[in-house]
Formats: C-alpha cells, structure tokens, sequence
C-alpha cells in the first residue's frame, strides 16, 4: 500500500523591504481613495440630485438635460475648444524650439536657461495674473497699448471686449509657463545618442534633416505625453478665465471649468456643476483616446 507524504506548505512572510513597499503603497491608495476616487464617487451621485447640505432630492437625469439643452454650456465648450486649438500646438512648438537652442550651449549654460524658463511655473498665478492685467490696462500705462501706439493705433480694451478677450487670453498663455515642457523636451533631447548626428552628418545631411529625420521620430513620445497633457490642462483652465476677465464680457471667456465653479459655488447648484464635470471627463477622456488612437500606433516609451 502506498502512502502519500504531505510536504508543508510554505507560508508567505512579509519582511523587510516587502513592509516597508506594502506601506508606500497603503499611503499612496489612502490619498487616491480620499482625494480622487472619494470625489468622483461623490460628484457622480450628487449629478442625480437636487443637492441640499440638509437634505438632497433625487432628481434622475434632469441635470444632465439642463446641461445638454443650455446654451451656456455649449458655449462654454466652443470657448474652451477655441482656447486649446490656439494654445496647445503654439506652446508645444514654442517649447520644443527654446529646448533645440539651448541644447548645444555648455551645461550650467543649460542649467541657467532651465532655472530662468521654469521660474514662472513656481510664481503665483495670482501674481502673475496681476502683472497681466498691468500690461493689458486699456489705459496708456499698459505695455500692450504703449507699443500699438507707436503704430498710431488707439488704445484698446483688451479684456472688455468680447472681440479680444479671447485672445488676450491666449497671448497669455503663449508668453509663459513653458519651462516644464523645455525642461522635458531638453531631457528627451540628451536622450538622443550621438552616433546618429555623426552618422548623418557623413551622409551631407544638414541641420533641418537632422532635426526632421533624427530629432522629430526620437522626440514623438515626448511630445504626445506633451500633447496629451496639455490638452487635459487645458480643457481644464480655470484661473486665467477667472482672474483675468471673469468669463466676460458677455461670456466670451466662459470656459467649462469656470462655468462649473460658478454654478457649484456662486449658484450653489451642485447637482448640475457636477453633472457638468462629468461630462466634462467624459470629452477629455475621449480626446485623450483619439491622440492615442491616430498618433501613438508606433509610439514605443
């Protein structure tokens, strides 16, 4: 008769580094299930009701139907397309050609360049914003209106009217907070190897076939991240709108995200703002996917 031996099974012990991985973990899934699933769990019940701190009344999808038939919504869409079209490409471009003429200075040349272009981003919005509205004062003491004069233009409103709020703006975002797309466009550029400048350089390529050949191909990955992030950042604009113009005059300025905070927290009609940012992510989830979809096929990180 032949017997059957049960060998002991090992128990898995967590020791060491495996305690010290399963705590970072534990803080890190503790911070995203308070600050970012817990609100959109929230957002998304709070989207069918008519919400009362005392006492809210389920309301079904009648936010979603407000916010499908208001013509403000839609506007609000429209401005926000308009503002990432004029502002995503030029700033992508802006930043990759600041990073293709630093990159062949000395490094703390490189290093300098980086501090001076990353500087904005650790600046106060408000501050920022502030010095802006300095250089758009419709009086003559703004910058902008002191060089169109010299042109012999008259002064312009520039954020009280409807005709150049927009671009107001955009001009804004063009002239600053570059410095972490540089800083990451100079980090891929380092990436590239040598061997590949020298082995063009032997076949008679010039600087623009290089940059179009070498440069661009090895740079993709980098600049759809940009891309990608820059659009999310962007449908997602709040503060210039609200600092700068308020969303005026006439609602020229209104994007998504100041029109959701208005209706949460001048109108307190938070059913509907949060019906509002929903959909909101829906539209950037779907732009996300079809940046992947048409330009990441033969992307490889």
């Amino acid at each position: 008769m032949i017997q059957t031996v049960k060998t002991p099974t090992k128990k898995r012990k967590i020791k060491g580094d495996s305690v010290w991985g399963y705590t970072f973990i534990a803080v890190a899934l503790l911070v995203f299930a308070m600050f970012t699933a817990y609100p959109v769990v929230s957002a998304f019940i709070i989207s069918f009701q008519e919400y009362k701190p005392l006492g809210s009344t389920f309301v079904g999808i009648e936010n979603y139907k407000e916010t499908f038939a208001s013509e403000l919504f839609w506007k609000s869409i429209k401005n926000t397309v308009v503002y990432t079209v004029l502002t995503v490409p030029v700033a992508l471009f802006l930043s990759f050609a600041v990073a293709i003429m630093i990159i062949p200075f000395k490094k703390w040349l490189q290093t300098t360049f980086k501090a001076v272009y990353y500087l904005p981003a650790v600046a106060s919005g408000v501050a920022l914003s502030v010095v802006w509205l300095w250089i758009y004062d419709p009086m003559k003491t703004g910058i902008f209106n002191r060089v169109i004069s010299i042109f012999g233009i008259e002064n312009q409103n520039w954020l009280g009217s409807s005709a150049t709020a927009m671009l107001s703006l955009v001009i804004m975002s063009w002239l600053s907070s570059h410095g972490t797309s540089i800083i990451i466009y100079l980090a891929a550029l380092l990436g590239i190897d040598n061997s590949y400048y020298e082995a063009a350089e032997l076949d008679g390529a010039n600087f623009f076939q290089k940059l179009w050949y070498i440069v661009v191909p090895f740079l993709k990955p980098t600049t759809l991240f940009l891309l990608v992030t820059g659009v999310i950042g962007s449908f997602q604009v709040f503060q210039n709108a609200y600092l700068m113009t308020g969303g005026g005059p006439d609602h020229a300025t209104t994007m998504v995200g100041l029109l959701i905070f208005n209706n949460a927290f001048t109108y307190f009609e938070f059913g509907q703002a949060s019906a509002q940012s929903l959909v909101l992510a829906l539209i950037i989830a779907v732009i996300s996917l079809i940046q992947f979809k048409f330009l990441g096929n033969d992307v490889e990180y």
